[in-house]
């Protein structure tokens, strides 16, 4: 089934931590260009793509240092162009993932049912997601001038540390699979969550297949924001 590229603008945080992420259909035309003229944020949206609305405890790190801010102006509008296309490109390569363009960055989200998947308590990365892995690494080649944040999750079954455990080991299997085929370790940050952000309901099976997942977010580095300061006039 074609995956759809979702658009949220950092001016809907406030909406986006009321409601859940649900809501982002209402707003998937929303032009990403015109979007980056928007000053200021914090990043806030992109944590609430890649985590949902709850804020706990988990992981090795504070994800918003590590995605930053979003730019304004000219310099926006640039990036939320070059952000668009190579969007657009994972949404085609890969068209079971859920594809989201959310302030400056891209997350995709893998779940059982979307690309990247794992085998029940294994967290080894077998050959059908490998296949997908595979396109999305030759779009990091392509676009070198980003970063990129691998986080894993869980749904509720087994124990918290088991799972939290669980997930880390998937979310390194990932980063590990990424750069041993060639893209720079420097790009990527590895964070894990276990069972702690659902995103769906677990006391269903749909819902808890849905919480088995790893996101992967795609921000633009300090390159790609000073070339395009430079070539907006504002640096």
């Amino acid at each position: 089934m074609k995956s759809k590229i979702y658009k949220i603008s950092s001016a809907l945080l406030t909406l986006l931590l009321v409601f859940t992420l649900s809501n982002c259909n209402a707003v998937k035309n929303t032009n990403n260009k015109q979007k980056g003229a928007v000053i200021g944020a914090t990043g806030g949206a992109i944590l609430g793509a890649i985590i949902g609305n709850n804020v706990g405890k988990g992981g090795n790190g504070e994800l918003g240092a590590i995605i930053g801010g979003v730019l304004g102006g000219g310099a926006g509008v640039l990036i939320g162009n070059k952000m668009d296309k190579q969007a657009q490109k994972i949404e085609n390569e890969i068209p079971g993932a859920v594809v989201e363009r959310v302030d400056d960055a891209i997350v995709i989200t893998f779940d059982e049912n979307s690309g990247v998947y794992f085998d029940t308590a294994k967290f080894y990365v077998n050959d059908a997601s490998q296949v997908n892995l595979n396109k999305l690494i030759g779009i990091f080649k392509e676009y070198p001038d980003t970063n990129i944040l691998v986080v894993g999750h869980t749904d509720s079954v087994g124990t918290e540390e088991s799972n939290m455990t669980l997930s880390k080991n998937r979310a390194y299997a990932v980063t590990n699979y990424i750069t041993g085929k060639g893209v720079n370790g420097v790009r990527l940050e590895t964070n894990w969550y276990g069972e702690t952000q659902p995103k769906h309901d677990n006391s269903n099976a749909e819902g808890r297949a849905k919480n088995r997942r790893v996101n992967i977010a795609i921000v633009p580095n300090e390159k790609m924001k000073n070339d395009a300061e430079t070539e907006a006039g504002e640096n």
